[in-house]
């Protein structure tokens, strides 16, 4: 069975994550599949550039304790049922699957709302930092608020 909550450097399976959430009581699951596009924002310059691939490091003993953290906090705010987080690591390229989220619930508006609300937490919190890799060369990004 896979864990609800992961950091990994192989590959994420988005029908595992969502089988981990998967239970009798739940009319929703909602999943958020976060990939590797090959455009980014520039928001000094207000325009968009090429991206090549994507790279990802993390601190891997504080990961899973965020996501746990996110998950509670979701569960608090949100009628749901379950929370399920994967994230990847390393060289990702265009089409790569970097994070998924599924969240199960009885109905679909909170499973949705909670959904929304545990990317926009991880993107914040978690000890998780990207590198673009571009034409020109590569940078790490910060993207925090």
């Amino acid at each position: 069975m896979t864990r609800h909550f992961a950091l990994s450097g192989e590959p994420l399976d988005e029908v595992a994550v969502r089988q981990c959430v998967d239970q009798p009581g739940a009319g929703a699951i909602v999943t958020f599949v976060g990939q590797v596009r090959n455009l980014a924002r520039d928001h000094t310059l207000a325009r968009d550039y090429q991206v090549e691939r994507l790279e990802y490091e993390a601190y891997p003993e504080m990961v899973e304790a965020t996501f746990e953290d996110i998950a509670h906090d979701v569960r608090k705010r949100f009628d749901v049922l379950d929370v399920a987080i994967h994230h990847r690591t390393g060289m990702l390229e265009i089409g790569d699957v970097s994070v998924v989220i599924a969240v199960s619930a009885a109905h679909r508006g909170p499973a949705f709302e909670a959904c929304h609300y545990a990317i926009d937490r991880l993107k914040l919190s978690a000890p998780i930092w990207k590198k673009e890799h571009t034409p020109d060369g590569a940078v790490w990004v910060e993207d925090r608020p």
